[in-house]
């Protein structure tokens, strides 16, 4: 049975989402951003540009987050070279990571569909204890 083999970038992408988590984190700190963790680094081949995504705890000021990071990218690009040993740090292009959001809208849709459920077959319940019938 083969092995599986692990790319050059993923062992990159898993390297910078563990440095830039820390780099951001001491970003909102420093600058008072709103609340941000890194979710993922997608990287290209060949290493010039990462895709980072971030999810904010306030989702409706991710917007501002996004941006504040945008700007502060230079800065901690730097600080990510002299965190990392390569020989071109990647550029820094970052993204808000809306599947966390999307995953707890969806999850609240499937709460009030399996509530309505609950309480259609409660009046049917009902309805046929009222006619005298045997609920089967």
């Amino acid at each position: 049975m083969p092995s599986k083999s692990f790319h050059r970038t993923d062992r990159v992408s898993a390297q910078l989402r563990r440095e830039l988590g820390t780099l951001v984190r001491e970003a909102v700190r420093e600058h008072g951003l709103p609340s941000v963790s890194v979710s993922d680094v997608e990287i290209t081949r060949d290493l010039a540009h990462a895709k980072v995504f971030v999810t904010a705890l306030q989702p409706e000021r991710s917007l501002e987050a996004v941006k504040a990071l945008k700007e502060l990218a230079r800065e901690l690009r730097f600080h990510l070279g002299k965190a990392m040993k390569l020989r071109h740090v990647p550029e820094l292009h970052f993204h808000y990571d809306d599947s966390v959001d999307r995953g707890e809208r969806i999850e609240h849709l499937l709460r009030e569909a399996a509530d309505s459920d609950a309480a259609e077959r409660e009046d049917d319940r009902e309805e046929d204890e009222g006619q005298g019938k045997d609920p089967a």
